[in-house]
């Protein structure tokens, strides 16, 4: 490694450190949130932050758009690749509310600026110039989501979602009911603003959903998750200490590269 390259990592190094130690800090207090907020049952849990478990149900017709499957919620991402690795040039996510019940009733999760914490279902690697019809569909409903050019190299798609059934981990800010609207036909549709569509509904379970869970304004955090409370706290807490450690070693580790080059001359090019 020359000189040069020497010295752009112990500057990236210097600059990557006291991020990371702050990255640290901020999942140490999300575990914490976890181990301090009991998990409710929906019938009887209060406003505020809450921690909720149980199964997950569509509100409407969503379905995955790579894979075409039925779900409740869904997230993909396109990625490029490039010497350093895969780069995500693009994200989406359904925007649609998802039912979530328990023996005791239902709460209505509006899944918009939550941390998802599922497993991708599929991952594929194609040529930009060769993409199967799920993926070509996509991009040109999608114009926007790549540029000409990353399509002469290999993409990365990949998908993940919520299927109707599947067992799930919700922290985050109950509220109560938002105030329904009559639209067409008569069918009851709740004001969610960030539905760009009407979407067909499939079961009419807003009769019996008693609160709302969502992104709050005072505290942000919001996870949805198909990992257990016990495993999602084992691995924020391995993350934790990496960063907390990690961020310090490389902070000393750019801080002394400089200093010596600088009390000894040396030039870093």
């Amino acid at each position: 490694m020359t000189n040069l390259e020497t010295s752009l990592v112990a500057t990236a190094a210097l600059a990557a450190g006291p991020w990371l130690f702050y990255q640290g800090f901020r999942t140490m207090r999300t575990r914490r949130l976890i181990a301090n907020t009991p998990t409710a049952r929906i019938r009887s849990m209060a406003m505020g932050l809450v921690e909720v478990t149980g199964t997950a149900e569509p509100r409407s017709s969503v379905t995955a758009p790579f894979s075409g499957k039925p779900c409740a919620y869904w997230e993909v991402d396109i990625s490029s690749r490039s010497r350093r690795g895969w780069t995500v040039v693009h994200r989406n996510h359904s925007g649609n509310p998802f039912f979530l019940r328990d023996d005791t009733g239902v709460a209505l999760v509006y899944p918009h600026g939550s941390e998802c914490r599922i497993p991708f279902g599929s991952e594929e690697h194609c040529q930009g110039l060769m993409l199967p019809s799920c993926y070509s569909d996509y991009m040109n409903a999608h114009p926007s989501a790549l540029g000409q050019l990353a399509r002469l190299g290999t993409l990365r798609f990949r998908e993940r979602m919520v299927e109707p059934g599947a067992r799930v981990y919700v922290l985050g800010t109950a509220m109560p009911r938002s105030e329904e609207r009559m639209v067409a036909d008569g069918a009851l549709l709740e004001a969610t603003g960030t539905d760009h569509a009407v979407a067909t509904r499939l079961q009419t379970l807003d009769h019996d959903v008693v609160a709302v869970v969502r992104r709050g304004e005072n505290e942000s955090t919001f996870i949805i998750s198909e990992e257990s409370e016990k495993s999602l706290m084992l691995d924020l807490g391995a993350r934790a200490v990496l960063r907390l450690a990690g961020g310090p070693a490389l902070t000393l580790f750019g801080l002394f590269y400089w200093l010596v080059a600088m009390s000894s001359g040396r030039k870093p090019w």
